[in-house]
């Protein structure tokens, strides 16, 4: 059995990734909802938003990742995989926690189609709160509840000095717009894949990739549920098997597994059964994530 790599964030060279949230809709109180940060050269990209998100961000700089900055102001640059409730229900915390703790500049937001309109719906509804911190006796930066909103297609997205972000649509069932990224820092190749079941779009945007962080179901689960719940999984996730085809045509040095969906009842989705199911036919080195961890 792999054990994961836990390591402190002073000791981590290079690119870190920070795992925020790795739950699923299910509101478990060990895991937040989906929330990944990449961290390079001292400046967080975060991947998703799903509730608990700032707390869970201002858990990891009490652990050490100052890049997030006191109140979480460096949360700043932001992709999202889709619109489903469990990737974004965090949105409304991300806009206004720390424009409140002091950021003074936009949100940047890079998501599919339908994202502006959210963002629009979100500042209408917290339009009383936001008028009355900026001109009352707060005096709030002005631009800091602002967001810069980017609807994406597939294709490189965003680069700067420090991360290239390229976006690949992916398969969600009728979710049409779904998409993984990829991110390329000075020293390490990262993959997303977002909600997916499989997708020719993840292979070929995986390959030399260092570590490839993935959505997964257990076959065990999967044996359980009733019918219509296995055509769900079929056509919006990926199984353990599905999962270990596609790692062993990729071989990324470090296979995380995340989001474990268990669509369609209450039946214990054990992560060491998850694990086992992709390590029995993928050998390379495979973890799976809990919050906090850092890879």
């Amino acid at each position: 059995m792999t054990t994961p790599d836990r390591r402190s964030p002073e000791c981590t060279p290079g690119t870190q990734i920070v795992m925020l949230g790795t739950g699923t809709p299910a509101p478990d109180p060990a895991r937040s909802g989906p929330a990944t940060a990449i961290v390079a050269n001292g400046t967080p990209y975060l991947v998703d938003f799903g509730p608990g998100v700032v707390r869970r961000a201002a858990a990891a700089f009490q652990k050490g990742v100052t890049a997030f900055g006191v109140g979480m102001i460096n949360l700043r640059t932001v992709f999202l995989t889709h619109l489903h409730a469990d990737h974004t229900t965090g949105y409304p915390d991300l806009i206004l926690t720390p424009w409140i703790m002091g950021r003074k500049v936009p949100l940047e937001v890079f998501g599919p189609k339908g994202i502006e309109a959210m963002t629009h719906h979100i500042l209408e509804a917290w339009q009383v709160d936001i008028a009355n911190r900026v001109n009352g006796l707060e005096k709030g930066a002005t631009f800091g509840w602002r967001v810069n909103v980017h609807e994406i297609e597939a294709g490189p997205i965003y680069r700067d000095a420090n991360i290239r972000v390229t976006a690949f649509r992916v398969n969600h069932g009728e979710m049409e717009n779904a998409f993984g990224f990829r991110f390329e820092t000075g020293d390490r190749a990262i993959v997303i894949s977002g909600d997916t079941a499989p997708a020719p779009a993840i292979v070929e945007n995986s390959s030399g990739c260092d570590v490839l962080i993935h959505e997964c179901y257990s076959q065990h689960t999967f044996a359980r549920v009733s019918p219509k719940w296995q055509a769900y999984r079929r056509k919006y996730h990926t199984s353990s098997e599905e999962l270990a085809e596609l790692a062993n045509q990729v071989k990324p040095r470090l296979l995380v597994l995340y989001h474990r969906a268990n669509p369609g009842g209450a039946i214990l989705n054990s992560e060491d059964v998850l694990r086992d199911e992709v390590s029995e036919l993928y050998k390379g080195k495979v973890v799976t994530a809990h919050d906090l961890d850092i890879f």
